[in-house]
């Protein structure tokens, strides 16, 4: 089992129901979509690491289509931000890198460091590449997502332009690995950072690394790619 599933501070939601609209009302929204990703994850791992009959595989696949069905409400548009998020800085509980709601996110935990900005997650069988180790596209996305996440550290959020990927080893499946990414110069709106990925165990022997591009939209750009974001006035 991938060791990122079993995350102790993952509980049941409180028995209380907090009044809705409510601080707390979020706070109990985003324990309960926390332990259904956990859940999904889970169901994740067991569905490609299996070797059940093909019975079996119907029967699961039967019930899976009638959980999804009680799914029920309104679903968000493509484009609307969940209530629960905080964007775009701040948490995202769906995000396929760090989103503890996401059947798909590792899922990647973000703490400052040195001159930036450090990531701990361990990927899964589901995350797989070559035998035994990660995609490359995983290290991509990782990197992707922290390095623009140093930027909004920084106060330079912005979009990625650009991103240049080194594969020195392979990132091994089911290792802890932790992930580094700083902002290292910029020029008017353009933003540039770099960033690495490492095992918990050896954090001096570069797995992956990268050297990127941001641009800080300005605020014609915002209101054209994210309608109803914009700061009042931008």
């Amino acid at each position: 089992m991938n060791p990122s599933l079993t995350d102790p501070s993952l509980t049941g939601p409180s028995t209380a129901e907090p009044t809705p609209g409510t601080p707390g009302d979020l706070e109990h929204q985003k324990a309960a979509i926390t332990r259904l990703g956990h859940e999904l994850r889970a169901l994740v791992e067991a569905t490609v690491r299996t070797a059940a009959a093909p019975d079996t595989l119907h029967r699961v696949a039967d019930g899976v289509r009638h959980l999804s069905g009680t799914l029920t409400g309104r679903r968000r548009a493509r484009a609307e931000i969940p209530e629960v998020d905080e964007f775009p800085a701040g948490e995202r509980m769906y995000s396929p890198v760090t989103g503890l709601g996401s059947p798909l996110a590792p899922p990647l935990r973000v703490a400052p460091a040195d001159e930036g900005l450090v990531g701990h997650c361990t990927l899964g069988i589901a995350h797989e590449g070559p035998p035994g180790y990660g995609h490359g596209g995983m290290s991509a996305m990782l990197l992707d997502e922290l390095m623009g996440r140093a930027c909004a550290a920084a106060g330079l959020a912005g979009l990625t332009v650009s991103l240049r990927m080194s594969y020195h080893r392979p990132v091994p499946l089911e290792t802890p690995l932790r992930i580094l990414a700083r902002v290292t110069g910029t020029d008017s709106r353009k933003v540039r950072v770099s960033g690495s990925i490492t095992t918990e165990a050896a954090p001096d022997t570069h797995l992956v690394t990268a050297d990127g591009v941001f641009v800080v939209p300005d605020a014609r750009r915002v209101r054209d790619l994210f309608p109803g974001q914009a700061p009042e006035g931008a």
